[in-house]
């Protein structure tokens, strides 16, 4: 199994920032624009179409199109995790279908006095067995850019 992590210190309270990733807003404000994303649906554990909080069990059905180049890529991830405690929150979602066989993405928030330290850990698999494991850490190159902006954007919306 491949990982890729990134980590960024936002000048902002945990709960700006923990509120802020909590909900679909959060994901549509934080990709970027050439990744194409289109949200089709996010359903709570209840049922509930459009939570404002993403709890554990909510499904969120969208699909990508990265630099508009070829088919959408239909994406459905779930909610698997989802904790606060005193100075730390996370949530964790699963691919359930996708381009990657696996895809296990962990979004960490810890406070550092009036400001926040988030970490994103993605634990993935490419496509394609042993060629994918092989060429799994040319992934960076593609995960990078989207991870970049979306640290960056945080910190422009809630600084």
């Amino acid at each position: 199994m491949s990982v890729y992590e990134r980590v960024t210190r936002v000048r902002a309270p945990l709960d700006e920032v923990w509120s802020f990733h909590s909900g679909g807003s959060g994901l549509r404000a934080l990709t970027p624009d050439w990744m194409g994303l289109s949200i089709e649906e996010i359903v709570g554990p209840d049922g509930e179409r459009d939570p404002d909080v993403l709890e554990a069990g909510a499904s969120l059905r969208m699909s990508v199109r990265p630099f508009g180049v070829g088919p959408r890529q239909r994406w459905v991830s779930r909610i698997v995790e989802r904790e606060e405690a005193d100075g730390l929150a996370y949530f964790a979602d699963e691919m359930e279908e996708g381009p990657f066989p696996r895809w296990h993405h962990t979004h960490r928030f810890v406070a550092d006095g009036d400001a926040t330290m988030i970490h994103d850990r993605v634990e993935y698999e490419l496509p394609l067995g042993s060629l994918g494991r092989t060429v799994a850490p040319l992934a960076r190159v593609g995960f990078e850019p989207m991870f970049r902006h979306r640290h960056r954007r945080t910190k422009e919306l809630l600084e």
